[in-house]
């Protein structure tokens, strides 16, 4: 059972409801000379998440031990505060469903709508719609309204570094439609701006770029988006939701729409889904945007009131003038954002993200001093690295979760063979969760797998 702390503000509120002044009142009815005086033996106060590390260990040394996660690839485990999964599991929103009657109810639309306005402060993009099915979804959509703003249909160019299931998603949208994917190579693990200036030409709609990329190293994305702009395309950034805590807002690079999978921000990762997809673009755009938009308003009384807007989607109208065919959203992992990100606030969101890049570091430093271990590309990254080690990576996996820790995934998986040594690489990402014990635990069992 997760741990919920009161307030002072409700703890003022229950003794007022019986009466009351103070917690010492409860018991006057006891004799004094039997009232216990001495002071708790109680250790320091910690926070949340400390706490929960603090229960697990004790638990697992009665025998319900779990294995530590390293797993990046686009779904991470971050904390979540408990009060995420109390307020979303009230009986009121656990089972609002409201794609047809929307209007009938006001609190489920009100929290989309806080949705919206709390991504959009994460990406500083100027508007967002009430969220996609996930990142891989956002994408391809993301290319569509592409070409519904600038009318060109023959080519798009994506990164070689953008995540190959974003990718096969992508293939599969366009597999009939004639459209041209263009996939741009990369160079040490990044796209090399002058190679994006030589292939994107008048008939390409967009340019797909990631940032952090799968490999989680850091593009050039203010140069790449620049490039796709004088060529009249526009630029399509995937970004991590965790890293405008720590990196640049999507905003800052000029991009046109942005978007995200939007796990890390209050969802658990649950065996790889459901999960959250997050879209955002210029305001100039928002016609043209996919999935649903809700707007607020004033109702007839003057009071604030909440409605779906520009309902342009398949079930309202004839499906050749429709911007999609997603006719709803991801309401209650939405509505998990939405909480989760009230709660830590900006203050914690750039905690999570500095946290993870420390600890990101620290741990590249320390796996990289095994023989034979080393960081595939030398280039700058977030919180996720991609690791060659003289063993095949799907034995170096396998061993590693023997030994009760979680790493990957590997290449292997994804066939990439546009990287030399494919067969030995894998991902490591690090979160604010991850302890300098459980890392240095990692790296003694990397290397005794890696030399023995």
């Amino acid at each position: 059972m997760a741990y919920l702390f009161d307030t002072p503000e409700q703890r003022q509120q229950m003794l007022d409801a019986i009466g009351i002044q103070h917690v010492d009142d409860l018991f006057t009815q006891i004799p004094t000379e039997l009232q216990l005086k001495r002071e708790l033996n109680l250790p320091p106060a910690v926070s949340e998440l400390e706490l929960q590390q603090e229960m697990e260990r004790r638990l697992g040394q009665g025998g319900t031990s779990q294995k530590t996660c390293f797993l990046g690839g686009g779904v991470y485990d971050h904390f979540i505060p408990a009060v995420v999964d109390e307020i979303t599991s009230r009986g009121e929103f656990y089972t609002a469903y409201t794609p047809y009657q929307a209007e009938a109810s006001q609190g489920t639309l009100q929290a989309f709508y806080e949705y919206q306005t709390l991504i959009s402060q994460l990406t500083g993009m100027d508007v967002s719609n009430a969220s996609l099915y996930e990142g891989g979804t956002a994408v391809s959509e993301a290319v569509f309204m592409a070409m519904r703003i600038n009318g060109r249909h023959q080519k798009v160019a994506f990164a070689g570094t953008l995540h190959p299931e974003y990718k096969r998603v992508l293939e599969t949208y366009f597999a009939r439609l004639g459209t041209q994917l263009v996939e741009l190579p990369h160079s040490n693990g990044i796209i090399d701006p002058e190679i994006c200036r030589a292939t994107l030409d008048a008939e390409t709609t967009a340019l797909v770029i990631q940032q952090p990329n799968f490999f989680g190293c850091l593009e050039d994305v203010a140069a790449l988006t620049t490039i796709a702009h004088e060529a009249g395309a526009l630029s399509i950034l995937a970004f991590d939701a965790v890293s405008p805590g720590l990196l640049k807002k999507p905003a800052d690079y000029d991009v046109d729409i942005a978007v995200a999978e939007g796990q890390p921000l209050g969802t658990p990762l649950q065996y790889g889904g459901p999960l959250l997809g997050i879209f955002t673009c210029r305001n100039e755009y928002v016609r043209k945007m996919p999935g649903r938009l809700i707007g607020k308003t004033t109702d007839r009384k003057g009071k604030d009131c909440f409605a779906l807007n520009l309902q342009a989607r398949e079930q309202h109208i004839r499906r050749d003038k429709a911007t999609s065919n997603i006719c709803t959203n991801q309401g209650l992992l939405a509505l998990r954002t939405t909480v989760f990100l009230a709660t830590i606030g900006p203050r914690g969101l750039k905690q999570m993200a500095t946290l993870s890049h420390q600890k990101a570091r620290y741990a590249a430093d320390l796996l990289t001093k095994i023989p034979g271990v080393r960081l595939k590309f030398p280039q700058p990254f977030f919180r996720e690295f991609l690791l060659q080690t003289p063993k095949p990576a799907t034995e170096v996996i396998a061993a590693l979760g023997d030994k009760g820790i979680n790493v990957g995934p590997d290449l292997v998986r994804f066939k990439m063979t546009n990287v030399d040594g494919w067969q030995n690489c894998f991902l490591v990402a690090l979160t604010e969760k991850r302890t300098r014990a459980e890392i240095e635990t990692l790296a003694e069992a990397l290397k005794e797998v890696v030399t023995c």
